[in-house]
């Protein structure tokens, strides 16, 4: 039965942020609010979290992940960057946002783009997202909470709690959060790429 975190979407109550990292640190999987969506998250290190979203979301093994990064820097050391590059993420972060570059040695192999080594960055513009990745000091892997044959996010934390009672270890409540994705912006290439037009103005990269 998953632990239910209901946290405070404004200032969210640092005892409990510590118990949902401790819960992470100790290989746990949550559903999570962002700017854009719930998600599902768990460390970078947790194979067998990633596993376990998988199966949630009956992904095969090609789909790409998320790193959902603290701040800038913390994103640098994942990803690499020209200096065009740099300038165009820099000025759109934080914000509803996920960036597709170039992987650095840091992210496993199994967790990037198997053709071009790349794989999805973000950071998110949410009070409880930034508390929670400043509170653990790493990044969060995580894919949006999607269910297989819906068209849409689950939105409402109790909704996902009474659906994902036995599949997550814990699910964290900080109130609705939207219905629309990010914007995923291919950034590996010569050109920007749009791959999905969401939260984000894509009108930027275009």
């Amino acid at each position: 039965m998953a632990r239910y975190y209901d946290l405070h979407p404004d200032n969210p109550q640092p005892r409990v942020l510590r118990q949902v990292v401790d819960l992470l640190r100790a290989d746990g999987l949550i559903a999570y609010p962002t700017d854009s969506c719930y998600a599902l998250g768990c460390r970078l290190g947790n194979r067998a979290g990633v596993e376990r979203i998988r199966d949630i979301r009956r992904l095969d093994e090609r789909h790409p992940f998320t790193l959902v990064c603290r701040d800038f820097a913390q994103l640098g050391q994942f990803v690499k960057l020209s200096n065009a590059v740099f300038r165009q993420v820099k000025a759109a972060i934080p914000g509803s946002y996920t960036f597709i570059l170039p992987a650095t040695p840091e992210v496993p192999r199994r967790l990037q783009d198997p053709r071009r080594r790349a794989v999805g960055v973000r950071v998110p513009k949410h009070t409880v997202t930034q508390a929670l990745l400043a509170e653990l000091g790493e990044p969060l892997l995580s894919s949006t909470l999607l269910l297989p044959g819906e068209e849409e996010p689950l939105t409402q934390g109790w909704e996902i709690k009474e659906r994902l009672d036995h599949l997550v270890d814990a699910v964290v409540d900080a109130g609705d959060c939207g219905l629309e994705p990010t914007t995923v912006v291919d950034l590996s290439g010569p050109e920007p790429e749009i791959l999905r037009r969401g939260a984000g103005d894509p009108s930027r990269f275009e």
